[in-house]
């Protein structure tokens, strides 16, 4: 082998899969490795460490190598400092910068390894000095001056930070990382305890893992969450009011046991219309009969609304008086009801922007600690981008696809409860508020 380099991993490599991962990507792509130590944790609770060489024909391949070994929680023996460069222009970034996963990172600035804040995938890593950090983080693209090659960090004033930023709040000058040099890793260990909180929390789908159990195990997860005030976003569809699950949440609301709500202008809707109407995108939720004119429901309820100037004044002035918007505005739970390009109305309080609702979406998902998504691909998907892989995801549909999906977009720390949603959270809420 022409190119040699190598690489380090520790944690808990072996139960978690990593270092099989590691030994496949190195093979799978033409290379070869040489393990140079490798300390076994004795027991559960210690942590086992890996040196390795990894070799290739050429350097290309190597590099290719070690990409893949980055993305898995391998780092480089020899770090170096990180390469910044400036941005040429707004939304415009350095060709090679580094691109983020959704695990948490450290960059290696002046010699010192800073922790990246607000980590989520598919994003730049952009370095700044605390005296602009504070503008920074309004949206300012006032930040120091890099040089021909850079910044040298030893002539900066001053704390530095790292944070990501998505491609379209770039601002010219500022200081992208490129490049996996002076980069760190560290995708999360799997629960040491199976019987803790979150021990249930071992990934993957299944339709034939016991459901009351399950629903248990996420019902004392709340309730720990809880008693930590800790934050549990929940992301919901349309198919939770269908199925009768509406007034159930609404009761985890009132109780203080979910803390945001993501979602859209149909759940919101139809939410809505089974308070004035007692229908469900036009069926009657008792009778499960369409009543006479019952599909001009959605459109009469989003009418009224918007009459009232939002759903906050329809629940002031009385027009909303249950469910679970209603519950949102009484227990002053924030909501971010993200817009699309099928949307009746919508209601005013629906984002229409794109850009704006994906902001709005990532601000909930940076402080929620807890994730229950409920029967909807598209915000579950739109919610999951946002989201550090340390975050705890739990997401329920009656659809396995729409689990392997999520997991295929990156968040591989979700697990998935195959179930009827109408069946999940009544029973959800009912072992929630017992205990």
């Amino acid at each position: 082998m022409n190119a040699t380099r190598t690489v380090e991993l520790d944690g808990h490599i072996i139960d978690s899969g990593t270092m099989q991962r590691a030994f496949g990507i190195v093979m799978d792509l033409g290379g070869t490795f040489e393990i140079e130590t490798f300390d076994v944790g004795r027991h559960k609770d210690e942590t086992s460490y890996c040196r390795m060489e990894v070799g290739a024909d050429d350097e290309e391949t190597l590099r290719e190598i070690l990409h893949e070994l980055h993305q898995n929680g391998a780092n480089l023996t020899d770090p170096v400092d990180a390469r910044v460069e400036p941005a040429p222009a707004d939304q415009v970034v350095p060709a090679g910068f580094y691109s983020t996963t959704n695990h948490p990172t450290e960059i290696r600035y002046d010699g010192e390894w800073i922790p990246v804040e607000h980590i989520e995938m598919d994003c730049a890593i952009v370095v700044e000095q605390s005296s602009t950090s504070n503008q920074n983080s309004e949206g300012s693209g006032d930040v120091v001056e890099a040089g021909d090659d850079g910044v040298d960090a030893s002539d900066a004033a001053g704390d530095v930070r790292a944070r990501t930023k998505v491609l379209n709040a770039i601002r010219e000058g500022d200081l992208v990382v490129t490049d996996e040099a002076g980069i760190r890793v560290k995708p999360p260990d799997r629960p040491r305890d199976a019987s803790g909180p979150f021990g249930f929390m071992q990934g993957g789908v299944s339709a034939e893992r016991p459901s009351e159990s399950l629903i248990d195990d996420i019902a004392d997860a709340l309730v720990a969450a809880d008693e930590r005030g800790e934050s549990v976003l929940v992301v919901a569809g349309p198919a939770v009011i269908h199925a009768g699950g509406g007034d159930d949440l609404a009761r985890l609301i009132r109780a203080g046991y979910v803390d945001m709500l993501s979602a859209g202008n149909g759940f919101a809707t139809h939410d809505i219309e089974r308070g004035l109407y007692g229908t469900s995108l036009g069926m009657d939720m008792e009778t499960m009969e369409h009543p006479r004119k019952g599909h001009k429901h959605h459109i009469y309820t989003i009418s009224e609304v918007i009459r009232a100037g939002g759903i906050e004044p329809a629940v002031e002035k009385g027009l909303v008086t249950e469910g679970v918007m209603y519950e949102c505005v009484e227990n002053d739970v924030p909501y971010v009801l993200a817009g699309s390009i099928r949307d009746d109305g919508p209601l005013p309080d629906t984002i229409t922007d794109a850009v704006e609702a994906q902001e709005a979406i990532r601000e909930q998902a940076r402080e929620a600690d807890i994730v229950l998504m409920l029967s909807t691909l598209l915000h579950s998907v739109a919610v999951g981008n946002c989201l550090a892989s340390t975050t705890k995801v739990v997401c329920v549909d009656i659809n396995p696809a729409t689990v392997t999906q999520l997991l295929d977009r990156g968040s591989s720390q979700a697990i998935g409860m195959v179930t009827d949603i109408g069946t999940f959270v009544p029973m959800l809420a009912d072992a929630v508020i017992e205990r």
